[in-house]
């Protein structure tokens, strides 16, 4: 028999008692949970409510310490459910919320209308669509599908992941005077790039409140459309953290990192104060511009705030971006100050040390990793095995490649065979090379056959680069690159008339070799600096070394082409 429970709406408006908001930490929760032991209050409903809301809502990272406490609940009433199920939902492991539905229906607990919209929360973190509609098939069973809060959450549910069509029918005329029901309409509709039709219900909102501006502003800015995204942007009335993260975010993902650091200048200027998710974006704007000073900037600003002991997320940022920006001992500075670090952070700091030639290195906290009981993946040993490469270290490098398949069971991808045949070709085991490249379980890609034309170049092998060159021209790659390597390995050689066909084959496909050049930079702007030279050009002309003159013909015509 069901034991029916009144809603309990207080979960809505629940306030703390003054001990309550002291406790703001997992030390003092504790201290609490001790005292409630000790003085027989942990069969008080009253104060195991407080607790329950405390641990699994208020208090950040005590959940699992709720869920402990809240197996041990004789009787849990139906705000302690919510409560829990609330926390669960919002935490970073949601499925914790549907197991603990289940575990309150095994219970004969009737769910009520403050249930589901935490449930229809975690099936949409979890993109469980099915569970969802079943979900929703219990709303209908307890007659909530007219509920304001319960609605609201199945159109936020079906419009992000579940039956856009269905977050449609239930957006009648009594939701249409909600605005939380028009933004989880026009969100989903944004989301899914139909972002026509959210523009449609976003203009026709009755009222606009931020997150509907937000919304939108977010929708144009993943697609791309920072035009409109920046319109908007300039007409909202307010703005929060949230709107200046989707327009920064935007530009970054477009490429324009300028325009992503001038927005974070501009932020600074009115007062708006920012968050975590606006430093992760203009890292990663820092990495992609390599604009090492500007990095420094956000790493001071972040320091001054307090933040020396960094998030996860933001310290696996900021090792990313000093080690791509060439400042391999920053980035090693930061790792070894983090106190929690995950496989990304070992990653990072692996791959920056391999990627800079510190190849010893990367493989000693490779095994400082193995070490920590941290399970390397996929990225690791890309990070590992550029590493063996540029050591020339052949044998770890098959050691670590058998490893990884062996007792990690990770499946080599074109990655990890590309580093095994840089490995071998840097070794000079050209022929152990093709033939690794010939028994790889997937199809090597041009980037595979560049390498190994590159190793037949240092190494002279013009028969083994000629078979690489043209696997690359049945790919129909016309790289310009791939004729000049194969014309300067028969040069190398002195096979001038190779040379020349390769130069003649080049010219016949239409290929256009681009003029080489360097980048300096100048009074903040970026100048080509080309690297043909004619008063060099003209000094190894007047030489007596054939060699060198014939090179230089070859090479001047590659650069003026």
């Amino acid at each position: 028999m069901l034991r029916n429970v009144t809603n309990d709406r207080s979960i809505h408006r629940h306030k703390r008692s003054g001990l309550w908001q002291r406790c703001t930490n997992a030390r003092l929760l504790k201290q609490v949970h001790a005292s409630m032991l000790v003085n027989g209050f942990n069969s008080n409903a009253s104060a195991l409510r407080e607790f329950i809301f405390a641990a699994a809502v208020s208090i950040s990272c005590t959940i699992d310490y709720a869920h402990q406490v809240f197996a041990s609940i004789t009787e849990p009433d139906a705000f302690m459910w919510n409560t829990i199920i609330r926390g669960s939902a919002r935490s970073g492991n949601p499925l914790n919320a549907i197991s603990l539905y289940s575990q309150m229906e095994s219970q004969y607990f009737t769910p009520d209308c403050f249930t589901f919209p935490y449930l229809f929360k975690a099936c949409t973190k979890l993109s469980w669509v099915k569970m969802g509609f079943g979900i929703h098939g219990k709303v209908v069973t307890f007659g909530f599908e007219s509920n304001k809060f319960v609605r609201n959450a199945l159109i936020h549910f079906h419009a992000n992941c579940g039956d856009l069509s269905v977050a449609t029918a239930l957006f009648d005329h009594s939701a249409e005077r909600d605005v939380v029901a028009w933004s989880a309409l026009t969100a989903g509709y944004a989301r899914r790039g139909n972002l026509d039709i959210a523009r449609q219900l976003f203009d026709r909102m009755p009222v606009r409140d931020l997150v509907s501006w937000n919304v939108m502003i977010t929708g144009y800015a993943k697609q791309g459309e920072m035009e409109n995204a920046r319109r908007l942007f300039d007409e909202v009335p307010r703005r929060d953290v949230v709107t200046w993260n989707a327009v920064i975010a935007g530009y970054v993902s477009c490429g324009s990192n300028m325009k992503a650091l001038e927005m974070f200048e501009e932020m600074r200027s009115v007062g708006e104060q920012p968050d975590e998710v606006t430093m992760l974006s203009l890292l990663s704007a820092c990495t992609g511009d390599g604009d090492l000073d500007v990095g420094q900037k956000i790493h001071s600003s972040l320091l001054e705030k307090g933040s020396g002991n960094l998030s996860i997320l933001l310290g696996n940022a900021l090792i990313d971006m000093y080690a791509k920006c060439g400042s391999i001992q920053r980035a090693l500075e930061v790792f070894e100050g983090m106190t929690n670090k995950d496989v990304s952070t070992w990653n990072s700091a692996i791959g920056g040390l391999a990627f800079h030639g510190h190849a010893e290195e990367a493989i000693n906290l490779f095994k400082d990793m193995l070490r920590t009981k941290i399970r390397p993946n996929e990225i690791t040993f890309v990070g590992v095995l550029v590493a063996c490469s540029h050591a020339g270290n052949v044998e770890e490098g098959r050691r670590y490649f058998n490893l990884m398949r062996s007792k990690y069971k990770i499946e080599p991808n074109i990655k990890h065979y590309g580093c095994m045949v840089d490995n071998l070709g840097r070794a000079g085991l050209l022929n152990e090379a093709f033939e690794f490249v010939e028994t790889m379980a997937i199809d090597p890609n041009a980037i595979v056959w560049r390498t190994l034309l590159g190793a037949c170049r240092i190494h002279g092998n013009v028969e083994l680069g000629r078979r690489a060159n043209e696997q690359l021209l049945r790919m129909r790659t016309n790289e310009s690159g791939d004729y000049v390597l194969l014309s300067n390995i028969y040069a190398s050689q002195g096979e001038w008339g190779g040379a020349e066909k390769v130069r003649k084959s080049m010219d016949d496909s239409g290929v256009m070799k681009e003029a080489g050049f360097s980048l300096i930079e100048a009074n903040n702007m970026s100048v080509k600096q080309f690297l043909f030279d004619s008063k060099v050009n003209k000094s190894i002309r007047e030489s007596k070394d054939v060699k060198s003159v014939k090179t230089c013909e070859y090479v001047a015509k590659s650069y003026t082409t």
